[in-house]
């Protein structure tokens, strides 16, 4: 999170959103809330307790740990590649913390988005622990990078010696589809991966001619940061790969999700404002200019959902820490055969069945209907095999019918036809 204002004419902070203005219902006030009334308490005897009390609310496991070691936050002074800033995720909530600073929160509210806070884990034990909210991040959590809503990012740079990213090479905001070459300048990264190289924990050198020196090999198959900075302060000591690689994707669908909800929202509120203006009756489903806006939307997040041109992982695949996959899908929810979206593959891909648990999500629950109701039917032409673009032929007939299934299972408000074109199924 890097300091700056919001630019005013974020589309954001305008009508029918106004996230600056609009009180959020998120799991941060939810939880200050309960703290207040004496519901919850967090152990406060230091900040390390304090951090694992308010994640163990929020259902961030402990072994989603990453460490990031580039100046890309708002606590720069506090991170170098020998005090890394370690970062923590569940399905709606993201914390960061840096040794001796406050920890950084970010919770979702369904329809505005991520919400970001500062929390001081050294705050009087007489006075309750608060989240304040600060807008400040939104210069980087806000902007161009998430693209133009409020998001959450995970960042490759060219981090120079103290872990100042070297500008002059600019960097990538790293999704599902970005190559493995490109991932994880600025991170350490614990984990087995074969031949192939990323950018993780090494540092670069800029050249007088403006080109840039990494040395990729020291950074690549490390399964221990001993060698690199004192671990004795953290708690755990890796930076997962699979962990890594699950953030990314997850960072990147919360985004689309966040974009094509808050778009469907402004067309909705377009139509609705020129049908009132023009004496016309007010209609709940889009018409024109937003079902086209709509139906674009819905595309994206298709895309997303369904991991269209994902990266493939080096050959023979990786290897990361079991500790987290076992956390990451011990609350997945499972299909009647014992399959859930979570279910990691590792070998060329990284999930068996390729439709992102994002789909569980707050912000896809609270999808505006119109939006909701358009990507659910899109979903369907695709997994029945009706979709004819030739777009998600990646997808072969079992993998479509175990999703299906999953999904006809497990998923919210699914529609009632789901259930039972998959209930009449051998």
């Amino acid at each position: 999170m890097l300091a700056g204002p919001a630019l005013a004419e974020d589309e954001y902070e305008n009508a029918p959103i106004h996230y600056s203005t609009t009180a959020p219902n998120d799991a941060a006030q939810r939880l200050e809330r309960l703290m207040a009334a004496g519901k919850v308490k967090i152990d406060r005897t230091n900040a390390w307790t304090v951090l694992h009390g308010v994640m163990k609310q929020f259902g961030i496991p402990p072994e989603s740990q990453v460490m990031v070691f580039s100046k890309t936050s708002k606590q720069n002074d506090r991170i170098s590649p020998q005090t890394p800033r370690v970062v923590y995720f569940g399905d709606n909530a993201y914390v960061g913390y840096c040794i001796g600073g406050a920890i950084e929160v970010s919770t979702v509210d369904p329809v505005l988005g991520p919400i970001f806070y500062l929390l001081d884990p050294d705050t009087e034990p007489k006075k309750p622990l608060r989240f304040e909210r600060d807008q400040s991040c939104l210069s980087c959590h806000g902007g161009p990078f998430t693209p133009g809503v409020p998001g959450v990012l995970v960042r490759s740079v060219f981090p120079g010696p103290e872990g100042h990213p070297i500008m002059s090479q600019g960097s990538t905001v790293v999704d599902t589809t970005t190559p493995f070459s490109d991932r994880w300048g600025g991170w350490y990264v614990t984990g087995r991966h074969g031949d192939s190289l990323h950018r993780g924990n090494v540092t670069a050198t800029e050249k007088p001619d403006q080109t840039c020196e990494m040395n990729l090999q020291e950074g690549a198959n490390i399964t221990s940061l001993a060698g690199f900075f004192d671990t004795t302060p953290y708690k755990r000591k890796t930076s997962d790969i699979v962990a890594l690689m699950v953030l990314e994707h997850q960072t990147s669908v919360q985004n689309v999700l966040t974009k094509a909800n808050h778009t469907s929202l402004r067309a909705m509120h377009m139509q609705t404002s020129l049908q009132r203006e023009l004496g016309e009756t007010v209609t709940a489903e889009p018409t024109g200019t937003a079902r086209r806006i709509i139906d674009h939307c819905a595309d994206d997040v298709v895309e997303a959902l369904l991991f269209k041109d994902e990266a493939a992982l080096p050959e023979g695949g990786i290897e990361g820490d079991p500790a987290f996959q076992t956390a990451f899908v011990k609350n997945a929810p499972k299909s009647s055969s014992g399959r859930s979206l979570k279910d990691f593959q590792l070998l060329n891909r990284l999930f068996k069945h390729r439709c992102s648990y994002m789909i569980y999500s707050l912000t896809f629950q609270h999808l505006t209907p119109p939006l909701k109701q358009t990507v659910l039917e899109r979903l369907r032409a695709v997994l029945d095999g009706k979709d004819t673009s030739g777009a998600y032929d990646y997808l072969g007939g079992s993998e479509r019918a175990h999703i299906r299934r999953i999904l006809a299972e497990t998923l919210p408000g699914v529609p009632v036809e789901w259930k039972k074109d998959v209930a009449a199924q051998p």
